[in-house]
């Protein structure tokens, strides 16, 4: 989700404030999703490298988090939303931590859509993080490597049991991965749009997906 920054400084306004205009794009989204009949949505909302920004943004974005938790849970569960956070999520301490998972507890039950929120996350970190967990079991003698496969070894990242994902869209013009599910987009269809994150909402969600829509995913299978 990007852009927020830019956003913000188009108007001459703090960046914090780019951010909370930001969150309210989100809610667009997840209500589009909705409507589309989309089931799965996963946003990539603060980076392993976010942590870099300068400490009164990473603040910000902290305290919109928290805020955002304990606000809209409750929207979340009443709207059959279940959340989940993939992520090092530790990092933000226990006060955030706390509230992830009470989130994520309360909103469990939501079947009208999966939101995924990553946070505190890198793609390159959850496949070293998934490769010492199988060394550590075949050390242990919990696994036999000769049995490793790639569906074994997805179920030791963020996002097992969920998904691989169909479309990836990037926003504000930019056009490349950034370190975003790098194993889970091995066949995603890809979508870069020249809009800033905190002007996303229903029409630039059609567009993509009618985008998609045109694609013929053929998976490695056949050429031309």
């Amino acid at each position: 989700m990007d852009g927020n920054r830019r956003w913000a400084e188009a108007r001459g306004l703090p960046v914090p404030l780019g951010h909370k205009a930001g969150a309210e794009a989100v809610r667009r989204t997840i209500e589009a999703c909705i409507q589309e009949g989309i089931g799965w949505l996963t946003l990539f909302a603060f980076s392993s490298e976010n942590w870099l920004r300068p400490i009164e943004e990473v603040r910000a974005l902290t305290g919109l988090l928290r805020l955002y938790l304990r606000a809209e849970v409750a929207t979340l569960a009443r709207e059959g939303i279940r959340l989940r956070v993939i992520g090092d999520r530790a990092r933000f301490g226990l006060e955030t931590m706390h509230e992830i998972e009470r989130a994520e507890a309360q909103t469990a039950g939501g079947t009208r859509l999966n939101l995924t929120v990553a946070l505190s996350y890198g793609g390159r970190g959850e496949i070293v993080a998934a490769a010492r967990a199988v060394a550590e079991a075949a050390r242990d003698g919990r696994l036999d490597p000769a049995t490793l496969d790639e569906t074994s070894f997805g179920g030791r990242l963020f996002t097992a049991g969920m998904p691989d994902p169909d479309l990836i869209i990037r926003t504000s013009g930019e056009q490349r991965l950034s370190n975003f599910l790098l194993w889970q987009a091995a066949y995603a269809e890809f979508v870069f749009q020249d809009v800033l994150w905190p002007d996303y909402g229903a029409d630039c969600l059609g567009q993509a997906i009618r985008e998609f829509g045109r694609r013929e995913r053929r998976y490695g299978a056949r050429a031309g």
